[in-house]
C-alpha cells in the first residue's frame, strides 16, 4: 500500500494517493488515510468556527 501523502477526493468522496483526481478536486495533502477521511469534518468545523468569529466581530466583540 502507498503511504501518502494522502488526499480526499471531492467528486468521488474518497481517500486516494498522490496519483488520485486532479488537485482542483481534491483535498489536502494530509499525513495518514484517516486525516483524509475526515477531511470534511475538519472543514465544517473550521467553518463554524469561522462563522462564530464572524458573529462575535459583528456584535462588537473584536479581540
Amino acid at each position: 500500500m502507498s503511504q501518502g501523502p494522502w488526499f480526499f477526493c471531492l467528486r468521488h468522496h474518497t481517500v486516494e494517493g498522490p496519483d488520485g483526481c486532479a488537485e482542483r478536486h481534491r483535498l489536502g495533502p494530509f499525513a495518514t488515510r484517516e486525516e483524509a477521511a475526515a477531511a470534511l469534518e475538519k472543514v465544517a468545523e473550521r467553518n463554524e468556527q469561522a462563522d462564530a468569529e464572524d458573529r462575535a466581530w459583528e456584535r462588537g466583540e473584536r479581540s
